[in-house]
């Protein structure tokens, strides 16, 4: 098949153990990142299958029509920014590991590094150095602390843990049968989504981003939390009303944010208010970006388009496009 491979940003996927596995396919890897349908369509004409590294580029209604020949969408992880529904219509096949057996230990890591860098204001110390000075602040010790996690799924669990090693008291806010897997681990649950904010003084979001969840952190939860108090987001931005964030930091509730993930990406200026609060510590969207986390979300994409070309397709997310027989 000829497969082409999008936002390969610094030509990493050629380099992984797994890259073995497209071995008989005519393969493209394109290393920047373009945007606007007409650009997508030129770059991906003949292409029959697309594989995406995540959220990197979307791929809606108007593009997928331009794209006559495609034939497979393979990609790890929830698809938002795929129109399954677009694909169906066009007979195009999306096939995506939720890997729901499995937690990204990466994200988990990162989520805590960014914990460790909020609480202890790293990246301001470090700033200080480099402008030729000394100590900038004074931080805080996470032991004896309350951890907030709110949504307790395979990341959430694993934060949750990290949070007990270092000392903390960990309290959940999620969905009842996620609740009743926090207490059977040993946590306490909050009575509620407005005392999980109000009690914690770190809250971390462990949610996917979906119609019901988006939004679901307001302004009045933000106003919740203390001025001592951090928000760390390395789920998705959607969670958090549009907005909110940054009127909720300039009012010093929370005091703080650290944040992976943001409303536009990527996401380039460098004016944008989140940049310019001196409390915030920002990456951008590397949660799942490390050699180790790509070698098993990259066997599965790759496995997949090899099922797709084998007539056997594995993790289908759109079933009705084969019982239709309606693929290209």
């Amino acid at each position: 098949m000829k497969v082409a491979i999008l936002d390969d940003w610094f030509d990493t996927l050629r380099t992984l153990d797994c890259f073995d596995r497209l071995a008989g396919h005519d393969v493209t890897i394109f290393n920047d990142h373009v945007e606007g349908t007409d650009a997508l369509a030129e770059r991906l004409r003949d292409q029959e299958a697309v594989v995406l590294i995540r959220e990197r580029t979307p791929i809606r209604a108007p593009l997928v029509a331009r794209l006559p020949r495609l034939r497979l969408i393979s990609q790890r992880s929830a698809f938002p920014h795929i129109d399954v529904d677009a694909c169906t219509r066009a007979g195009v096949v999306v096939s995506s590991n939720l890997h729901n057996d499995s937690p990204s230990y990466a994200a988990a890591e990162l989520t805590w590094a960014l914990v460790l860098a909020g609480v202890r204001q790293i990246p301001q110390q470090m700033a200080s150095l480099r402008a030729g000075s000394w100590q900038s602040g004074v931080g805080q010790t996470l032991r004896g602390r309350t951890l907030g996690v709110f949504g307790y799924g395979r990341i959430g669990a694993v934060v949750a843990g990290y949070g007990r090693a270092f000392g903390m008291r960990v309290q959940v806010w999620s969905r009842p049968d996620s609740l009743r897997r926090a207490v059977a681990d040993g946590y306490q649950t909050a009575p509620s989504k407005t005392e999980l904010f109000r009690t914690s003084d770190v809250v971390s979001l462990h949610l996917r981003l979906v119609d019901a969840t988006r939004a679901i952190v307001t302004a009045a939860d933000l106003a919740e939390m203390s001025p001592s108090a951090l928000l760390v987001n390395t789920s998705r931005a959607g969670l958090i009303e549009p907005g909110a964030l940054v009127d909720a930091l300039r009012a010093r509730r929370p005091g703080a944010a650290a944040l992976d993930v943001f409303e536009q990406e990527p996401m380039r200026d460098p004016g944008h208010p989140l940049f310019t609060i001196p409390s915030v510590v920002c990456t951008p969207h590397i949660g799942y970006v490390t050699r180790d986390e790509w070698e098993l979300q990259f066997a599965d994409v790759f496995d997949q388009i090899n099922a797709y070309a084998a007539g056997r397709p594995t993790n289908v997310v759109n079933p009705s496009v084969l019982d239709l027989g309606e693929t290209r």
